[in-house]
């Protein structure tokens, strides 16, 4: 049973975990406490995924199998920047508590393993498992260093691997590349899905700034369909990791959506993930909005490369993504060392009715509730000025979610939100602005910032939503702040590097006052979710 609170302030303890490594050894554990900030090991999120050790970016070949949610990712084992890409891999059975595994995929004489996707081929139709053990294939892009050193444009091709141990371990393709490059510079992140209409594999493949189709009855002999995207959507930068899937609306409509990230041009700068929403014959993607209109699933700096799982089970029946938690205007100059990058938390996609048409919304996984350790109730009340007075929760964790919602009807303030902040006056502001009808996420002074010019900064979001209230979810991870808006409407991802743990958290109103309808804080576990083999 809730307890019940109010007024706003929390004050919160802290609890960082660390990663005692070698620069060599990605196995090494991520639980060691920290004695020192110089490694950036208070930095270390407690509930999302991060690498045990050096680089980490998108996420990979996302499958359900057998009871267990298979995460791989883009992973350089010797360094904590970007270098030859291998796929790490880790195991959930409940999207929440992780297991690393040992690598799946190294590099080899065709390149380093780039991203792609995985799939459990229940016909074997490809002929590398049985009918009784059906293989695991993952479909990624191998990229060949020397090509592109010799400023060839064929360098990227399209490979398989299989395995028939629950990806434990994993055979490559003999006859590996099954999609040989036409010539052209960009040309990689295979998504695979079984499309139950026409009994066939469809690959959807990033291209320069397009994507192509294509299809096979095996997984190994793939034909050209089709392409989009040359005239739709945002164009700022290189197209990457597409993800194409069917969702119901509310209102019964039947859509695809076509998942793209783009690096540049994102809505507040660098790399972000733009979709579209339309129809997909088996041939074809055809899209439902204006040629010129950019839709973003996520518009914080720090949310790129998320793709799905495939094969979620009927009954479950949802679209669960994750995205990399970060940017590349700075993710390798970020101030952790031992290791660099998280993941988002878990997502649930839902397509929704708004008055400007079908959107995508984003929901944390119900999976996450397990997390909540103490929990109090806000009620309502009138919220005037910036006034931190109030009870303290006695708690010993940084990792809070909390909800709130404010009636806008009869609110005189400019702002209203949530602050982040610590005795060092630094603080990140996550709020609406009622005039410009926008939230913002405001991590100008937020601690360490200096690593990058593009880091620094009030980053914005129109409202999707609508409507007098105004909803709030909040997930706080140590140095991240996710915000799912009006029913996850709008999204905002961000990271944040505090000279001082952000011990304080505090409602506030600039420039008037608002009616709070209520709302709850609930304390997350202070253990790491991570386990190591």
């Amino acid at each position: 049973m809730m307890k019940k609170i109010f007024p706003f302030l929390v004050t919160i303890g802290l609890i960082a975990f660390a990663v005692g490594c070698q620069s060599t050894s990605p196995e090494t554990s991520a639980l060691a406490k920290a004695d020192t900030i110089d490694t950036g090991e208070q930095y270390r999120l407690v509930y999302h995924f991060t690498p045990p050790a050096q680089w980490m970016n998108d996420p990979n070949g996302m499958v359900f199998y057998d009871g267990e949610y298979h995460l791989f990712y883009q992973h350089y084992p010797d360094s904590n920047v970007w270098g030859p890409m291998h796929w790490g891999h880790a195991v959930s059975e409940d999207l929440v508590h992780w297991e690393h595994l040992p690598i799946a995929l190294y590099p080899d004489s065709l390149g380093y393993i780039f991203s792609g996707s995985a799939v459990i081929d229940y016909n074997n139709t490809s002929g590398f498992g049985t009918e009784n053990n059906p293989p695991m294939i993952a479909v990624f892009t191998h990229h060949d260093p020397v090509g592109e050193a010799e400023g060839r444009n064929d360098y990227q091709v399209q490979s398989l691997a299989n395995s028939t141990d629950r990806g434990r371990t994993w055979t490559k393709y003999q006859d590996n590349p099954v999609v040989k490059n036409p010539g052209i510079k960009d040309f990689r992140d295979p998504k695979v899905f079984w499309y139950e209409a026409s009994q066939k594999w469809v690959m959807i493949l990033a291209v320069d700034d397009r994507i192509h189709l294509y299809e096979s009855p095996n997984l190994t002999d793939w034909e050209y369909m089709s392409e989009f995207g040359e005239n739709s959507g945002s164009h700022g930068g290189v197209w990457e990791c597409p993800d194409l899937f069917r969702l119901t609306s509310d209102s019964g409509a039947e859509k695809w959506v076509l998942l793209l990230s783009i690096n540049p041009g994102g809505p507040n700068g660098g790399s972000a993930t733009q979709y579209f929403v339309g129809d997909f014959d088996g041939k074809t993607f055809t899209n439902d909005n204006s040629d010129d209109m950019s839709l973003w699933l996520d518009y914080g700096k720090d949310n790129y490369a998320g793709v799905t799982w495939s094969d979620i089970p009927k009954e479950d029946g949802r679209r669960i993504f994750l995205g990399w938690m970060s940017n590349w205007q700075y993710g390798q100059e970020v101030p952790t060392y031992a290791w660099r990058s998280a993941m988002t938390v878990p997502r649930t996609l839902h397509l929704v009715d708004t008055e400007a048409g079908l959107r995508v919304a984003s929901l944390p996984t119900s999976e996450l509730e397990v997390l909540r350790e103490n929990s109090v109730a806000l009620e309502s009340a009138t919220l005037e000025g910036n006034q931190e007075v109030g009870s303290e929760l006695n708690q010993t964790s940084s990792t809070l979610e909390l909800k709130i919602d404010f009636d806008l009807r009869d609110a005189t303030a400019s702002e209203v939100g949530v602050k982040l902040y610590n005795s060092l006056d630094e603080e990140v502001v996550v709020g609406y602005n009622l005039a410009d009808q926008e939230y913002f996420v405001d991590r100008s002074n937020a601690g360490k910032t200096d690593f990058s010019d593009d880091f620094p900064g009030r980053f914005t979001a129109e409202r999707v939503g609508g409507g007098d209230t105004l909803s709030m979810h909040l997930f706080i991870d140590v140095a991240s702040v996710e915000l799912f808006a009006d029913n996850g409407t709008t999204v905002m991802s961000n990271i944040f590097f505090p000279n001082e743990a952000f011990t304080q958290v505090s409602l506030f109103t600039e420039g008037g006052t608002t009616q709070v309808i209520g709302g709850e804080i609930h304390d997350l576990t202070g253990q790491s979710v991570i386990t190591n083999k």
